[in-house]
């Protein structure tokens, strides 16, 4: 009886956990997000529902390509609750994502959401990497049609393969995701990482260090 205990609580935990790692659940039929709000919460306050409008359940642009003339060739334009206020509680946001060819959306993280991305046009090199310490690559090869998921909080990125341009569209279980470039992140950090826990964590001199920090 008493392992039947331990098993049920260790399952309800279990449990517990998941329901906590997503977004908040709604609780009534539309919870629209006051982005001019003073109030502060882990998320958006509702407006008052009556004042809801069509407009804040709408978002117009996505068959627009995006701007890839830039260092890595790629762009990304994330429809999420801070553009489209009714998505606030509802869990999903999502983007479109133009690459120039050869184009990279570099290694990068979303600390909220799992990411469904889907190929519309051209070829990808898609990956992800395991978590310590094993820091396993799983990569794929996608061709137009093709989805693949990339797990909350796992390093990720995609490249386009071909000579013409590639455009995929990104599902993602948070109404914000965020995301977290490794490179920017670590080298491009505001005030800067001193070189000398950079040159020992990554094993090279700071000379090295600061040649990558100038690109940031």
């Amino acid at each position: 009886m008493a392992m039947a205990h331990i098993i049920l609580l260790v399952l309800f935990a279990v449990i517990c956990s998941v329901a906590l790692a997503a977004d908040h659940s709604p609780l009534q039929d539309i919870c629209v997000a006051d982005l001019a709000g003073p109030v502060l919460v882990n998320g958006r306050p509702c407006k008052d529902p009556k004042l809801a409008q069509a407009d804040d359940f709408f978002f117009s642009g996505l068959h627009m390509p995006g701007n890839t003339t830039n260092t890595f060739g790629s762009s990304v334009n994330l429809v999420s609750v801070a553009k489209v206020p009714g998505l606030n509680t509802l869990g999903i946001s999502m983007a479109r994502l133009d690459y120039a060819p050869w184009g990279l959306n570099p290694p990068h993280t979303h600390p909220r959401a799992t990411e469904v991305f889907t190929v519309l046009e051209g070829s990808f090199y898609v990956g992800f990497v395991t978590s310590n310490p094993e820091n396993r690559l799983i990569s794929k090869v996608l061709q137009k049609g093709d989805a693949f998921v990339f797990p909350v909080g796992l390093i990720h990125f995609e490249r386009n393969i071909g000579h013409t341009c590639g455009v995929a569209i990104a599902v993602l279980s948070s109404q914000n995701p965020g995301a977290i470039s490794i490179g920017s992140s670590v080298f491009g950090s505001k005030p800067d990482i001193s070189n000398v826990i950079l040159a020992h964590a990554f094993q090279v001199g700071k000379n090295v260090t600061n040649r990558i920090k100038a690109r940031f």
